[in-house]
């Protein structure tokens, strides 16, 4: 419930130009944005940017990933509309997902972070290498 103030109880703005600010803590794009932060989100997306793949396709492509985590993957895809399933009525059955148009748009972004971290792996450090500000 919110009052006059365009506060929630819990202390959220709620004005709307507030709602459509990723900052916010209301803003819908902040689930979309968790979503394609995801590691496998991104790669299943650019691993169907050639188009139609089925699942066993899929998993050889995304190596390390499970079969319970590429479902799942794939089944958020689908209900945010970036990915088409489809199931054709053949003996054995076949499914093939491929991105929509929506999921076609995401591909330049990621293109550009794949771009940009191909640039700069060399420049990271491994958490676990280190040191702290002082060097200890």
């Amino acid at each position: 419930m919110t009052g006059q103030s365009g506060f929630s109880a819990a202390g959220a703005r709620t004005d709307a130009a507030y709602r459509h600010d990723i900052y916010g803590l209301l803003c819908p794009g902040r689930e979309i944005f968790e979503l394609l932060a995801n590691k496998w989100t991104g790669l299943a997306i650019t691993a169907l940017a050639d188009g139609p793949r089925r699942f066993g396709e899929l998993r050889r492509k995304l190596e390390g990933i499970s079969p319970k985590v590429l479902t799942r993957t794939l089944r958020r895809l689908e209900d945010y509309g970036l990915v088409r399933r489809t199931v054709f009525a053949e003996v054995p059955p076949r499914v093939e997902y491929e991105l929509t148009p929506l999921g076609r748009g995401a591909l330049e972004p990621l293109a550009g972070l794949r771009t940009w971290i191909r640039a700069n792996t060399e420049h990271f450090t491994r958490p676990e290498e280190w040191t702290g500000p002082a060097g200890g």
